[in-house]
């Protein structure tokens, strides 16, 4: 992808891919366009109305919320199918491990990312549930815990994201420019349906917007990471198992936590609604997935 970018790259970019290389050393350039990256958990502050929140979740207004909900769901597959598994096989083939062994070894990660955020859920429900009374009133269980469980994801995903980054930065300045706007067009959408989820879970617009902020120090730690380490080779030997990992848990995410509740939808335009919403999600994500 990278590279098709560098072959279409304005000739007015080159004048400041010159500047910036003459300028700052390559870990500054690294460190910054990390920043930038993380900021884009901003951007859904800017699109989500003033006054989204956890008055969203019932009456009228839900149904916005469903729809942001759909369209988060049909990122989440997006990113999975179209980004995150063709990058893990990428990795694979370039490290020679495109075989029968190393097709298991990414399911079996894929696999142990569902089934550990399916267990994290189901610790965290069981552990915050308020014991029942005399009364026999139904016990209340934490409505954030699907929140939290995406701002882990989403702090894995960024982890990835620096590295990539600072990865480019350090072998050129172009390719880190091309690098950083390629993850900045690709996480925009990923970042709103985020919020949506995040909103869905009880947190507040601003708490929200915090908590993506707080996700964006991953990104950090995954540059400090890549400048630290001297080998390419020995990078991506440490972090092959993050990428397919990380998409069974968006896949846990998307299918377990969420989808189940939008099939409840009984109004069939709203359904019909949520449902372009998802196909909206997916169709954004694979137009992104060529650039």
């Amino acid at each position: 992808m990278s590279s098709d970018l560098l072959s279409i790259m304005p000739d007015y970019l080159q004048d400041i891919e010159d500047f910036a290389s003459h300028t700052f050393p390559p870990w500054v350039m690294a460190i910054l366009g990390t920043i930038v990256v993380g900021l884009t958990g901003l951007v859904p502050l800017i699109i989500i109305p003033l006054d989204a929140g956890p008055s969203l979740i019932e009456g009228n207004n839900s149904r916005f919320l469903k729809l942001l909900l759909s369209f988060a769901v049909g990122s989440l597959l997006g990113d999975v199918f179209l980004h995150l598994l063709p990058e893990s096989y990428a990795m694979m083939a370039h490290k020679g491990g495109d075989s029968h062994d190393g097709h298991l070894n990414m399911g079996l990660w894929i696999l142990g990312g569902m089934l550990c955020f399916l267990v994290l859920e189901k610790v965290f429900e069981f552990t915050d549930e308020t014991p029942a009374g005399n009364n026999n009133v139904e016990p209340t269980k934490n409505k954030k815990i699907v929140g939290y469980l995406n701002l882990l994801a989403n702090c894995i995903d960024n982890f990835m994201h620096g590295l990539a980054v600072a990865s480019s930065f350090l072998t050129s300045t172009k390719l880190g420019f091309v690098t950083t706007f390629a993850i900045l067009i690709h996480e925009i959408p990923h970042e709103i349906g985020d919020f949506a989820i995040l909103l869905k879970s009880g947190f507040s617009r601003w708490d929200a917007g915090k908590a993506q902020v707080w996700t964006a120090g991953m990104g950090m730690m995954g540059a400090i990471l890549s400048i630290s380490l001297d080998s390419e080779s020995c990078l991506e030997a440490r972090t092959a198992w993050i990428l397919p990992f990380s998409a069974g848990g968006f896949l846990n995410i998307a299918l377990v936590s969420i989808l189940p509740e939008l099939l409840n939808e009984e109004d069939p335009k709203e359904s019909l609604k949520q449902l372009c919403c998802i196909i909206l999600g997916i169709i954004s994500m694979g137009a992104l997935a060529t650039v």
